[in-house]
């Protein structure tokens, strides 16, 4: 049933392993997108971002808002329209499968909680070819653009420096990194792109960092 639900929304399933280097927790290692989609053939066709460029966040040794860290509750990119509920979701059997319901998106309870000073905050989401995917529009945010997650302790903002689409190589050999949950604080959003006709063959990465305190 699984399988089936993921064919039909058009979802990415995570591989989570465990990785030497990071005191053994799970860390994602790569993102496999679902073999069919639902509606019309694919609307995005070639990916539309080559490879913009990508660095890692700054340290997080500086001091974050006040806020405390806390469990996303919605996720919000104002300037290309994006705003969905965040649920929880966990590894089941080593894959990460975003909800069933398309409207909203999923944080992975393995990673680092909103606002937090270290470590991959994880929100995958849908893209469905006929509409109505929370996340269908990811490709087209831009970096510098806000990206907001309300918490149950408050409201964490970050800054989006990267927009990538990622073959599902690209992705496995980076997966160490952008997904470490004890590595620099950062917002990670990941969907599906590229439909083929019969799969995904891609996935759209976009990275933000936090915003700081002035001063």
């Amino acid at each position: 049933m699984v399988a089936i639900a993921l064919a039909v929304l058009g979802l990415v399933g995570l591989d989570l392993t465990r990785t030497a280097g990071n005191g053994g927790a799970p860390t994602p290692r790569g993102l496999a997108a679902a073999p069919t989609g639902v509606g019309a053939p694919g609307t995005y066709g070639a990916a539309r971002h080559d490879d913009l460029s990508y660095s890692r966040p700054v340290s997080t040794d500086r001091p974050l808002l006040e806020t405390r860290p806390g469990i996303p509750r919605t996720v919000h990119l104002p300037a290309i329209g994006v705003r969905a509920d965040v649920v929880r979701i966990e590894a089941a059997g080593g894959v990460l499968t975003p909800p069933a319901d398309a409207r909203t998106v999923g944080w992975w309870s393995g990673g680092a909680e909103a606002g937090a000073r270290r470590g991959s905050v994880l929100v995958t989401g849908h893209t469905v070819r006929a509409g109505g995917g929370a996340f269908d529009d990811l490709e087209t945010a831009q970096k510098g653009s806000l990206a907001r997650v309300v918490t149950d302790q408050g409201t964490h903002d970050y800054r989006v420096i990267s927009v990538r689409v990622l073959s599902k190589q690209q992705l496995a050999e980076q997966a160490a990194e952008l997904f470490d949950p004890r590595g620099a604080a950062q917002l990670v959003l990941v969907t599906c792109e590229d439909w083929d006709g019969t799969s995904y063959r891609s996935n759209v990465v976009v990275l933000a960092e936090p915003r700081r305190a002035p001063g």
